[in-house]
């Protein structure tokens, strides 16, 4: 077997200038070069913000850069046929691509409607605060400049959950829609404010059978169009998990063909509620290790008073490993963002070695690392900041650690608090294959561990560069390996 890596190829504030569709068609055959698998597009629908939308905000899912709608005909990222080419070009560089699904809610309805609805307590969503009212809400999606095109669906009031505006008296609250559906949310697994169904703009009513219907219409034709690989699922903690069941087992059984999905359940401190989706989709779907990042969060703050041996502790790559989808940042947790959890520059090294080097996990590598990124935006403290974020200096050497050198046997010396590594012992399809991996968030050190006596005598060097030095192998097939203060080394044998 040989050891995958994901990209997720953009972030939040990537340019609005329509160049990464391309940009993705001209890097692909690179991408696959230095090690990179699979492709994490960001959602290729027209959002609400025209093109200036990120894609989150999904207006019309059929309209992937083709029609004079909310202003543009390209959406942020390019032009359906720049889509459709750099997908093309990415498979036959050799990259499986995933697509970003945005099925929670729609923003930006082309008429209001008059809907009964229930005020809902925020804190409590369960708890209404009114008697069934009239209020102006925007829920009507006709999509005149599609006019019909693809799909002749009507998103109206009995396709929606809940909204959050009232137009009539320009209140914004959260509001449950009495529809026919249902008087009350939809079941969801978390239970944050009571029931987290509602997250923002209309909210989708996935009791209404012709959503459900409707939207395995556009899968069938989202696959068709664009001819992809799998799948990342937005916000799924917010919908009832036998949707995607339905939909996934649809569109699976439909084209005999796996669809890789990754789901983003962002519990950081609440593994269990993660654990029970994956029974609830009967392992159907990984899950972002939204644990592990926080982990890595905590670390990098923390410096040396946080305990090494306990990194993966309460993580979804420790308990189910076969479902998880390791990773460092995302475009939620960077900078400036809704989730912002960002690992401190100098740790992020020692957690990509954690994700990149062991037998576990499938690591996803963000867009920033690889690139970097320059921009500003309004923090919470209502002030603008300009951040950069400097690519990661070593990543692609790691990649080609991870691809070529990081296979075999793995034994774990996780016996000291600032001072944590492990071997993999190699393994016979992979020439000069495995290494002995050391970390540290303190002082400079070393750790006696053992690679294997068929390594005995072999000479082995740092390909992080971070210490110069060699080291032999012993008969017995131990060494002493060494890190620096706050880094992290990788030893392998020298081929030069």
């Amino acid at each position: 077997m040989e050891n995958f890596t994901m990209l997720q190829f953009f972030e939040w504030y990537y340019p609005a200038d329509g160049s990464l569709w391309s940009h993705f068609r001209n890097e692909a055959n690179r991408l696959k070069a230095i090690g990179i698998d699979s492709v994490w597009l960001p959602p290729a629908h027209k959002g609400m913000a025209g093109d200036q939308a990120s894609g989150y905000d999904s207006y019309d899912l059929y309209d992937l850069g083709e029609f004079d709608q909310k202003g543009s005909v390209r959406t942020k990222y390019g032009t359906k046929q720049e889509l459709i080419d750099a997908i093309k070009a990415g498979k036959e560089a050799g990259l499986q691509v995933y697509t970003d699904i945005v099925l929670n809610h729609m923003g930006g309805a082309d008429e209001k409607e008059v809907v009964t609805v229930k005020k809902v307590e925020p804190e409590n969503r369960n708890e209404f605060i009114s008697e069934p009212i009239q209020i102006e809400a925007y829920t009507k999606f006709t999509f005149p400049g599609r006019a019909g095109k693809y799909s002749d669906f009507v998103w109206d009031y009995q396709c929606f959950s809940g909204v959050d505006y009232n137009a009539s008296t320009q209140e914004t609250a959260i509001y449950s829609i009495q529809n026919q559906y249902g008087e009350g949310w939809q079941d969801v697994l978390d239970l944050e404010n009571g029931n987290y169904d509602y997250l923002m703009l209309s909210d989708i009513e996935f009791r209404n059978p012709h959503v459900r219907e409707e939207l395995k219409r556009w899968g069938e034709w989202f696959y068709e169009t664009l001819d992809f690989d799998g799948f990342r699922l937005d916000a799924i903690k917010h919908m009832d998990p036998e949707f995607y069941n339905e939909w996934l087992d649809h569109l699976r059984g439909k084209y005999q063909k796996e669809f890789y999905t990754v789901g983003e359940y962002w519990a950081p401190y609440d593994l269990p509620s993660m654990i029970k989706y994956i029974e609830a989709t009967d392992r159907r779907v990984s899950l972002f290790d939204a644990p592990l990042q926080g982990n890595f969060f905590q670390a990098s703050k923390e410096r040396s008073d946080f305990n090494l041996c306990t990194i993966f502790d309460n993580t979804l790559v420790q308990v189910d490993p076969e479902l998880a989808v390791t990773l460092v940042e995302n475009h939620d947790t960077q900078p400036l963002q809704s989730l912002e959890q960002t690992v401190d520059e100098w740790f992020r090294p020692l957690a990509y070695a954690l994700i990149l080097f062991r037998e576990a996990g499938y690591p996803c590598i963000f867009y920033t690392d690889l690139y970097g990124s320059k921009y500003k935006d309004t923090g919470n403290d209502g002030e603008e900041h300009e951040i950069t974020l400097v690519k990661l200096e070593g990543l692609e050497r790691m990649l080609y650690c991870r691809k070529h050198i990081a296979y075999g046997l793995q034994t774990d010396y996780f016996d000291h608090p600032n001072c944590i590594g492990w071997t993999r012992q190699g393994d016979e399809e992979h020439e000069n294959s495995g290494c002995a991996v050391i970390l540290s968030n303190g002082d400079d050190g070393f750790k006696r561990m053992e690679i294997g006596a068929q390594h005995a005598g072999k000479v082995f060097v740092d390909y992080l560069n971070n210490v110069q030095e060699e080291i032999t192998i012993e008969e017995d097939g131990s060494a002493d390996f060494k890190v620096k203060g706050n880094s992290v080394s990788f030893w392998a044998v020298k081929t030069v």
